[in-house]
């Protein structure tokens, strides 16, 4: 992926836009997200049988409730901070594919959390009539669109911000190669789909992302005039 970069018109005396701030719609994504995880912290594993997911859902619909207006509430600060990153990219003078591999990243995987949100809320539903079969159904959908298919997306995210930043030296490398490690992760986690022995990769990808987004969100410049000061100091 080659990085390129739109020079400045020359005697143009409009400023830089350095793009949207980061830090507030990352910090409000994982502080939703935290908080979605302890709110369905006792939820049914993805092998509990229909007749304990729907046992849980009518005895803990309230939580149920609560939890998936936090996860949908997450899908919200994650879309915009995809367009964030987008946009700082772009001020930065990117215009190869990695910033719109982060855009689009970010996208899905929001669409991924607000899909997940509905079935759980759906699921949380069920009258005690219910089929078990129906309600195991509704948390196998909940569990593919939030947990693999959510990795998968928001490795798209990561790694068209890590990728970006390793050519065009926007993040330190070691940060970088982290992130490109967490994106592999997200991506392999959709193995999950044919075996279970591949689902430790979701909660590394959720909460090892969660970290990572938060150090790139700090460590990302703002303008070229701090990347060229930053390459200067390690030169030097």
């Amino acid at each position: 992926m080659n990085t390129q970069t739109t020079p400045r018109p020359a005697g143009s005396g409009r400023r830089p836009q350095s793009g949207a701030p980061l830090l507030l719609p990352v910090l409000a994504f994982t502080a939703l997200t935290v908080a979605y995880v302890a709110a369905n912290r006792s939820t049914p594993h993805p092998d509990a049988s229909g007749a304990e997911v729907l046992r849980y859902a009518q005895d803990h619909g309230t939580a149920i409730k609560a939890g998936t207006f936090l996860l949908l509430g997450s899908a919200f600060p994650l879309t915009v901070a995809a367009a964030a990153f987008y946009r700082r990219l772009r001020a930065l003078g990117i215009t190869a594919p990695g910033s719109a591999i982060t855009l689009a990243g970010g996208v899905l995987a929001s669409g991924m959390l607000a899909l997940s949100a509905m079935f759980g809320w759906a699921g949380g539903r069920l009258p005690a009539d219910a089929s078990p079969a129906l309600a195991r159904a509704l948390a196998d959908l909940s569990f593919l669109s939030g947990g693999p298919a959510y990795a998968a997306t928001f490795a798209l995210l990561v790694a068209g911000l890590s990728v970006t930043g390793l050519l065009a030296g926007l993040l330190p490398r070691p940060v970088a190669w982290t992130g490109l490690a967490i994106a592999l992760a997200g991506m392999v986690g959709t193995l999950t789909l044919v075996g279970s022995g591949f689902a430790y990769l979701v909660p590394v990808v959720r909460f090892g992302g969660l970290l990572w987004l938060i150090a790139a969100t700090a460590l990302m410049p703002r303008t070229r005039h701090e990347v060229r000061a930053r390459d200067g100091v390690a030169a030097s």
